[in-house]
């Protein structure tokens, strides 16, 4: 019982890592570029849930859609504003920018008077609830989370599969010139992207908020996000979900199981492994150039 508790709460902390780790490859298949700033939209997106909730007065549910509608036309208006005049850049550049675009979201947020330097609390309406199944204690909050990330899963597969905007998605990933030429508007298409990405970040955001209370360095997580991406194959959106739960569990269990210090560092240890063992990652594509 005592393992299954475990892996519970690694599944959980895993869904906020894949959550994170979505954006990262969402960015990378649409634009061949690496966000780090996917964090710091995070704790923007559950700071924004804060702000409907408390200084609105807004009820939960409308305060968590209006901060994933927000973060979603923050995320297009960065990519209008900031990203898009750089594309073309060498790659270092582009990098360099969003981990500045980290730094000064964090920056402002700490500005912010009684706010951006205390820790908050989401009033949630399930906090600290529990649900007892024989001798198991599942956290209601861990289980809103898990069932959230799959409820999410199965939209963007939806997408994806059968939306005009989906397959948009996927051909101008695969080919920007080519989807191009058949009529496809890659450039609102790659804004629309960081929208989602901005989005989905909101979410893990706010599921995260409840767990770990709501501060302006909670974006550091996504530093434990991007090896789940490399795990699972960064260009891959299941492999984010399956890197993110690996990563998850694998810091839980080496967390109790082993002595102070693993855990920070389990993250990292398995992508090393994976890099020896499996270079591409778990779902990654083999790419061949012929010269």
């Amino acid at each position: 019982m005592q393992v299954l508790q475990l892996v519970i709460s690694g599944i959980s902390q895993g869904c906020i890592y894949g959550l994170i780790a979505l954006g990262f490859v969402l960015i990378y298949k649409a634009t061949e570029t690496v966000s780090f700033a996917q964090g710091e939209l995070m704790m923007l997106g559950a700071f924004a849930g804060l702000a409907g909730m408390t200084l609105l007065g807004f009820p939960y549910w409308l305060a968590v859609i209006s901060a994933i509608v927000a973060m979603a036309a923050f995320g297009v208006v960065l990519e209008r504003v900031v990203i898009r005049p750089i594309l073309g850049q060498p790659q270092f550049s582009i990098v360099m920018l969003t981990i500045g675009i980290g730094y000064v979201a964090r920056g402002l947020i700490t500005m912010i008077p009684n706010i951006g330097t205390e820790t908050r609390v989401l009033p949630v309406p399930y906090k600290d609830q529990i649900w007892n199944v024989g001798t198991l204690v599942l956290n209601v909050e861990q289980m809103v989370v898990i069932g959230a990330t799959g409820v999410l899963c199965v939209l963007l597969f939806a997408m994806f599969r059968y939306s005009k905007l989906g397959i948009a998605m996927q051909a101008s990933s695969q080919n920007q010139l080519a989807a191009y030429y058949m009529g496809i508007p890659v450039k609102r298409i790659n804004g629309l992207v960081w929208g989602l990405a901005a989005a989905v970040a909101a979410i893990a955001g706010l599921l995260l908020a409840p767990i770990t209370f709501v501060h302006a360095n909670m974006g550091f997580i996504g530093l434990k996000a991007f090896p789940a991406a490399v795990v699972g194959g960064f260009g891959s959106l299941p492999g984010a979900i399956v890197g993110g739960l690996i990563v998850g569990i694998v810091e839980s269990l080496s967390g109790f199981y082993l002595p102070d210090g693993f855990k920070d560092t389990a993250a990292y240890i398995v992508v090393l492994v994976m890099l020896v063992i499996k270079p591409n990652g778990l779902f990654g594509e083999k790419l061949r150039k012929k010269v």
